[in-house]
């Protein structure tokens, strides 16, 4: 149950002493790392120790990873001043594999939605972890489309891992559960106050080798994790959008400032091929999707694909502008929504 931390009694403790943050916690570890005792200028809430190792015994799937830890992420390990211990529920093994960060705007457009879904399962599918923060909007649909494709999540909360944000997403942290897990450096019933994002998004970036950025506002906390991916030099890669579309600006500044423009999956596994390479091992699913990149449309195919934009374009639009028959026009659309390159919409079709 105690994982690789023999004393955490003492980690707990000092953990729940006022005034203790990482980078306190972490001159505490240089004068004793395996923390035979407790300092002796700290006053514990012994209350929340107790609550917390309750927690521990009452739920089969929780986990208490401390810095000593075998468990503990060995990337996150590495950021300045980590978090000293993390509350987990789910499967914990996922914390050590290659995680890709997918992250966005709350109230993305029907294209970013798309784009969105169509990266986490197609990563995921690769062996990657999907990694988010499961606010509404595109860390929502990441989470969920990994899920169902049967990939594996991690979900990186802004509050107390007993306490659901979104409510809406009550049902998706029990997915989570059950088939990835979640995680938090906050206490036990800790409320998901606006100042504890920024600290949450730096445990995204500091948990993955790559940080993709959906859609993204000027103002948006994406770009907060943007700049952590940054300092934790890790890759860094944005989507752009149109430019008269707001929740595209953050993106493209980013994309200015040198994160690398994507268009395409392929354009993240040329980034990572060499993590790629060992998160596939023994993936056969993996090959169908690596597959899909080498494909060639048909000329007429391609054709049709162009007169789809990245807003809702009306199978009628489609007709027009390629001059085909609709019945040529509407396999054509099936069989391009079939591998993925668009998405149905509300309206028509948006290009993926």
């Amino acid at each position: 149950m105690f994982g690789s931390t023999p004393n955490l009694h003492n980690w707990l403790a000092i953990f729940h002493s006022e005034g203790i943050g990482p980078a306190r916690f972490q001159k505490y570890l240089a004068v004793d790392p395996e923390l035979r005792s407790i300092p002796g200028d700290l006053a514990p809430n012994w209350q929340q120790v107790e609550q917390d190792l309750a927690w521990l015994a009452n739920n089969s799937d929780a986990a208490i990873i401390t810095l000593a830890d075998s468990r503990y992420p060995p990337l996150l390990q590495q950021i300045t001043n980590p978090p000293p211990l993390l509350y987990v529920r789910g499967d914990s093994s996922l914390l050590s594999m290659s995680q890709l960060a997918i992250i966005g705007s709350r109230n993305p457009s029907v294209y970013g939605l798309n784009t969105a879904k169509r990266f986490a399962t197609e990563i995921a599918q690769l062996g990657m972890v999907i990694t988010s923060g499961l606010a509404q909007g595109i860390d929502g649909a990441c989470h969920q489309a990994t899920l169902a494709v049967h990939g594996k999540t991690v979900a990186v909360l802004g509050c107390g891992i007993d306490v659901v944000y979104p409510l809406q997403h009550k049902s998706l942290c029990n997915q989570i559960i059950q088939q990835g897990c979640l995680v938090s450096e906050f206490p036990l019933r800790t409320k998901p106050e606006a100042y504890n994002f920024p600290r949450r998004n730096r445990i995204i970036s500091g948990m993955s080798v790559g940080v993709l950025v959906v859609e993204a506002a000027l103002n948006s906390g994406s770009l907060i994790t943007a700049a952590y991916a940054l300092e934790q030099n890790r890759e860094i890669f944005a989507i752009p959008g149109a430019i008269n579309n707001p929740r595209a600006q953050g993106c493209h500044r980013l994309i200015r400032q040198g994160a690398k423009l994507v268009e395409g999956v392929q354009d993240i596994i040329e980034e990572l091929q060499p993590l790629l390479r060992e998160a596939i091992r023994d993936n056969n699913a993996a090959a169908d999707v690596i597959n899909k990149f080498s494909k060639v449309l048909p000329p007429e195919m391609q054709g049709v694909l162009g007169k789809i934009g990245y807003e809702p374009t009306s199978v009628d639009a489609i007709v027009s502008r390629s001059a085909l028959p609709a019945s040529v026009v509407g396999a054509m659309l099936l069989e391009l929504e079939l591998h993925s390159y668009v998405s149905a919409a509300p309206g028509g079709y948006v290009r993926n």
